[in-house]
């Protein structure tokens, strides 16, 4: 309970020093007392849902379509504030420096005051940028669809399979969905690529199977001539709410892995297939979910068992920290690993071809794309769906198209 204390006395002192100085940069600008009441009831109404939601909600309903419209909301109203924190700050500074200064050159401190206006204005519009953007990627982004397309060439691929086409989507999170409309138009999406075979990468939900109840159908439209696989994901355990009782949480994730089969998915638990076209083939290997340091429950060698050291393999697995650590140097060869999980943090900002950054690269290796070592690639998939964050900003939900091209045999 004291270690509680503590922290909640940390937390509002920060908070409160973040709006302290963001409160500064309106009130230099303005001394309109009407604007300077409604900063302070604006922000107020934030944080007051955001509490409200969060005491209101109890643990087993998980991430709520409440508790994520108060997440964004809050986020919205935070980070351009964390922004103008930056500039207020570097304003103290100048403070000081201008107190100084007046001491040794009484009555030349107009500089030092024009300054502090001009630093207030744009800190301000610099902080309407990010506010803009997250507001957009609440009402817009989640849905900005976005088709990655790659060719990747190997020497060892079977003949048959040279132009075969792949096409992946991940992390679904269907609790998160609150518009049919714009799922099903990202199903279409889906389906104009025409691709020969679908395989998802995990995370079908945020924490119940009853979350997909009302999309077994518009997924089950999803079409592949060489079949549809899946594997699992973190989220699809249930380890991220509070349970009645042990069997309650098996239950549940029993009535999550029956949900593949409706929807036309042949789900891989930690095991295999071979996709086979004109005599060749190649193996699709599935895993449960691997994380660094979490939910370690996938087993590689079991999933790959009685598939031989030849033939050509894709690896199905969630998370790709399993491929940083288990996969990419291993002298087994799986040559092409498709993952997700990281969404890219669903914010961002990628101009394709000259420059890609998200917080997310601080924590994932990879995180975001194709990515190639030891001459073994990886995809990670930035997801279809959303989570904590109803939005994305600047990392659009994917649906990747890679085709298979069959290099030159080495002489």
């Amino acid at each position: 309970m004291a270690a509680w204390i503590i922290a909640s006395i940390i937390f509002s002192a920060l908070v409160f020093s973040l709006e302290f100085y963001a409160f500064q940069a309106l009130k230099t600008i303005t001394k309109n007392k009407a604007i300077k009441a409604l900063w302070i009831i604006v922000t107020v109404a934030f944080y007051g849902y955001f509490i409200y939601t969060l005491v209101t909600t109890p643990r087993s309903a998980g991430q709520t379509n409440a508790i994520q419209l108060a997440s964004g909301f809050l986020l919205t109203l935070v980070m351009p504030k964390l922004l103008l924190v930056f500039f207020m700050l570097g304003e103290d500074v100048f403070r000081i420096l201008k107190k100084g200064y007046s001491w040794l050159t009484p009555g030349e401190t107009a500089v030092f005051e024009s300054r502090r206006v001009f630093i207030a204005k744009i800190a301000l519009g610099l902080a309407a940028i990010p506010f803009a953007s997250f507001i957009y990627g609440i009402v817009q982004g989640r849905y900005n669809y976005k088709v990655l397309k790659y060719q990747l060439t190997f020497n060892d691929l079977p003949d048959a399979f040279d132009g075969f086409k792949i096409t992946q989507i991940s992390d679904i999170h269907a609790g998160s969905f609150t518009n049919k409309e714009k799922i099903m138009y990202g199903i279409d999406l889906i389906n104009k690529q025409q691709s020969d075979l679908m395989v998802f990468t995990g995370d079908l939900v945020n924490n119940m199977a009853s979350e997909m109840d009302n999309w077994v159908s518009v997924f089950k439209s999803l079409e592949a001539p060489y079949g549809k696989y899946s594997v699992l994901g973190n989220h699809d355990y249930g380890d991220y709410v509070s349970w009645d009782s042990p069997e309650d949480k098996i239950k549940n994730f029993e009535a999550v892995k029956a949900v593949h089969p409706k929807m036309g998915f042949n789900l891989l638990l930690d095991e295999h297939r071979y996709i086979e076209k004109d005599g060749q083939r190649l193996a699709l290997i599935g895993v449960e979910n691997w994380g660094k340091g979490f939910n370690q429950a996938g087993d590689l060698q079991k999933a790959s068992e009685k598939v031989l050291a030849d033939d050509f393999k894709i690896l199905l697995t969630h998370d790709p920290s399993h491929w940083e650590h288990q996969v990419k140097e291993n002298t087994f060869n799986y040559q092409l690993t498709l993952s997700g999980h990281t969404h890219g943090l669903q914010m961002g900002i990628e101009i394709p071809g000259w420059f890609k950054w998200s917080p997310s690269q601080y924590i994932y290796k990879q995180w975001a794309g194709l990515y190639q070592e030891y001459g073994r690639f990886i995809n990670v998939n930035r997801g279809f769906g959303y989570h904590a964050f109803p939005g994305r900003v600047g990392i659009w939900p994917e649906i990747t198209v890679i085709e298979l091209k069959k290099g030159e045999k080495n002489t």
